[in-house]
């Protein structure tokens, strides 16, 4: 099946490395896997911050770029069997899907479609209409995050059209054989004590909710400073200087890893002991998966879909979103308990890789996907 796959916030080639692009290209590689045949229809962004004359430019060129489309099917383009765009809210609405599927008779997909009834006549209107306007005319609406389903189902046609869909990455390359291997590598590079527990947290650094979380984690951690550990926090970004800011109080015991490669950063996961991240607003996470992938308990807020990644009490243990008091208490709970950690590792690893591996989420797409375009 050709495929022409979309993501209006941020390509899956695109520079900087999130969240967002790592889901991206883990569903062209599990669409690839299926046996599909996938190309980047388009690498425009159609993100806007808020301004409505840039919208309606956006709109403009959104327009233009699906007509240009057209145009080359039109001339001996291959023509796709349908239409895949992944994330797609108010403020990165899809202006090219609707407008190429509904010329050319193609199924139109969608995963990780948001809609916020709250957003109707504020600045992001004309994304928000929009993109109600897609999921109602989707065939098929793939839902990783649980907490998008309430308002995203009355815009489907029909309930059948709204199907979850677990986020995945390809667990194996995370369950390295070697964790006192890794852990000496670890503490070489970032000159840590391998007699103490070593806690990590992998997020982008933004001046928005993940800075929030930065500083949820910073005052958590002030309040267990009677306990021994050590944080090993990876990533970079814009907010890296108050990043670091947050974590004045307990500095000397933070080593900063920067914006660490993907081999690097899969022997911290292997070598830490417990990974934390408040996950304030967050949709779930992939460092969770990938953290649980790797053997890592977790200690996470539970908000969006973080509770269907992070099996509270099994896997890990969730707080309150933003309680900085609960998410310590959970930290301390675990740093208090090496055989808990150790069974709650074992538990993460098989739950990533039986319910969060690319291997069944390919057999599922191509599954649901082969059965609209028969339809």
């Amino acid at each position: 099946m050709r495929i022409a796959f979309y993501a209006p916030l941020k390509p899956p080639d695109h520079p900087v490395a999130s969240g967002d692009r790592t889901m991206a290209r883990a569903l062209v590689a599990a669409l690839t896997l299926g046996g599909h045949d996938v190309t980047i229809a388009s690498h425009f962004r159609s993100f806007d911050g808020g301004d409505a004359k840039r919208q309606m430019r956006v709109r403009e060129e959104g327009r233009k770029l699906a007509h240009r489309y057209l145009r080359k099917i039109a001339n001996g383009a291959e023509r796709p069997d349908l239409w895949f765009t992944y994330h797609l809210y108010h403020k990165a609405p899809d202006w090219l899907g609707p407008l190429v599927t509904e010329r050319l008779g193609i199924p139109y997909v969608l995963a990780e479609a948001s809609f916020a009834p709250k957003q109707a006549g504020g600045p992001w209107d004309i994304g928000h209409r929009a993109s109600a306007e897609a999921i109602g005319r989707a065939d098929l609406v793939l839902q990783p995050n649980p907490a998008d389903a309430d308002c995203v189902r009355p815009l489907a046609v029909s309930p059948e059209r709204l199907v979850p869909l677990a986020p995945f990455v390809e667990t194996a390359p995370f369950r390295l054989p070697d964790r006192a291997e890794a852990r000496a590598s670890a503490a070489k590079l970032l000159g840590l004590d391998t007699n103490e527990p070593w806690l990590l947290t992998v997020a982008m650094m933004r001046e928005d909710q993940k800075l929030h979380s930065y500083r949820v984690l910073a005052e958590a951690l002030s309040r267990v400073t009677d306990r021994r550990w050590q944080l090993i926090i990876a990533g970079g970004g814009p907010g890296e200087r108050d990043v670091h800011q947050a974590f004045v109080p307990i500095g000397e015991r933070v080593r900063w890893a920067g914006a660490v490669a993907p081999d690097t950063l899969k022997q911290l996961y292997r070598a830490a002991d417990l990974y934390v991240w408040p996950a304030i607003k967050e949709a779930w996470g992939m460092a969770l998966i990938e953290a649980q992938a790797a053997g890592l308990p977790v200690v996470a807020g539970r908000s969006g879909g973080v509770a269907t990644i992070v099996a509270d009490k099994e896997t890990g243990l969730l707080a309150p979103e933003g309680d900085a008091v609960s998410f310590a208490e959970a930290v301390v709970a675990l740093l208090d308990d090496p055989a808990r950690r150790e069974a709650m590792g074992a538990a993460a690893m098989r739950k990533a890789e039986r319910e969060h591996d690319i291997v069944s989420a390919a057999a599922a797409l191509d599954r649901h996907l082969r059965k609209l375009v028969e339809r």
